[in-house]
């Protein structure tokens, strides 16, 4: 049994898991107990419950019927993100909640598990090949749906997870360095185009070089060239036409700064108090700006800034180094999978975390535009942290399986 055990069981990717999420607890009680909103520490709680349950049932459902579901269980995921549409509840401006009788989800936090996973499924079959351009079409359509209908609620933040999850994804999966270099250029252009003439020249200057040194043949790189110039001058032409008070939310949300009582303020408070913590951190439960409730709902977005001010850079250190072992993990599960599905499935979680760990962190510390993306395990929700041990859940199985064809 302790022999199995060692072969089979995940230790290492579940212990990693229940630190991080044990840390998010004492974060999360830390930033709600002084506030008036121990309530959500209780759910937190709750959830945290929830999630170990669907990590354990994530872990044990055999893989080669999780394959045959994924397709299926995006279908229906598709058809759960139109409803929400419809009938969804709208919080901070973004329709994209289910809410009855004081509970309530994002949907869209489990659609992007099972985009992941459909996404897999259908580069593992032995009919795929990203040479052919309609199976390079149908991947991006893959991510490409859902994406649409979770802009459209709008949630401009969790789209970027989506279209960041892609990336590695057909990476992994054999796409070239052209493929993904004219994924990437139009969106280098657009955001260049925000940000001013000369930065859209630079970005075309980038994004032009990239294509052309990855190129397969001269006539696909001008094709995605002019696509990335289309975009851009799009891009850029729709900005100018806007009021003046819809562009300062655009340029405040590239940078904060630009209005530090407003929309910046999160960003500017969290700063202070991740830098008052110092090296070791005034203590827990003593941080002034967490227990003075400086930043608003800081027990969500901004739950970085908690430990950070409390435990101070030692303490946010440990936070990155177990998000990275997390990362490293999920990526040595990937490469040592012999199944083609739990392989592309895994770099597929990998990068759901990866780029919520770097926007959020970044978010917190001021580097990165704020768009709302929560860090997993530690930011309050139930619907996040459920799905996101249900993901943990899924590298455990797929470490279990890895020697399964």
């Amino acid at each position: 049994m302790i022999e199995y055990l060692k072969e089979y069981f995940d230790f290492k990717g579940l212990l990693i898991c229940l630190a991080l999420v044990g840390i998010g607890l004492l974060s999360v009680y830390s930033a709600t107990y002084d506030v008036g909103a121990a309530a959500s520490f209780e759910k937190q709680a709750v959830w945290t419950g929830v999630g170990v349950l669907a990590l354990l049932a994530a872990a044990y459902v055999p893989i080669r019927a999780l394959q045959r579901i994924a397709i299926p269980l995006y279908v229906v995921t598709i058809g759960i993100l139109l409803v929400v549409l419809v009938v969804g509840k709208t919080i901070s401006g973004s329709k994209s909640w289910f809410g009855v009788a004081g509970l309530g989800g994002q949907p869209s936090e489990f659609a992007k598990v099972a985009t992941a996973l459909a996404l897999a499924a259908f580069l593992a079959r032995t009919t795929t090949s990203l040479s052919n351009t309609r199976h390079l079409l149908t991947a991006i359509g893959i991510v490409l749906g859902p994406m649409i209908l979770v802009i459209a609620e709008p949630d401009f933040g969790t789209a970027v997870v989506f279209f960041a999850m892609m990336l590695p994804v057909l990476y992994w999966a054999g796409a070239s360095n052209f493929v993904l270099a004219a994924i990437l250029s139009p969106i280098i252009a657009a955001t260049g185009a925000l940000l001013g003439t000369l930065t859209f020249l630079f970005t075309l200057l980038v994004g032009g070089a990239l294509l052309y040194f990855t190129r397969e043949n001269r006539f696909a790189a001008a094709v995605a060239f002019a696509l990335m110039l289309a975009i851009g001058l799009t891009v850029q032409s729709a900005y100018e036409r806007l009021q003046p008070y819809q562009q300062k939310r655009i340029s405040t949300f590239l940078n904060p700064d630009l209005d530090p009582k407003g929309a910046g303020y999160n960003v500017l408070q969290s700063k202070v108090a991740i830098g008052s913590g110092g090296f070791f951190g005034k203590g827990y439960l003593q941080g002034t700006q967490t227990q003075l409730n400086f930043v608003p709902e800081q027990w969500t977005d901004f739950i970085f800034c908690v430990p950070g001010e409390e435990f101070g850079f030692l303490g946010a250190s440990v936070i990155v180094i177990l998000f990275t072992a997390l990362l490293l993990h999920g990526i040595r599960i990937a490469s040592l999978s012999l199944n083609k599905f739990g392989s592309a499935a895994a770099i597929g979680i990998v990068g759901i975390f990866g780029v919520h760990v770097l926007i959020n962190v970044g978010m917190s510390m001021g580097i990165t535009p704020v768009i709302g993306i929560p860090l997993p395990f530690l930011s309050y929700g139930g619907s996040a942290l459920v799905a996101n041990l249900a993901s943990v859940g899924l590298l455990m199985n797929f470490y279990a399986n890895r020697k399964e064809h």
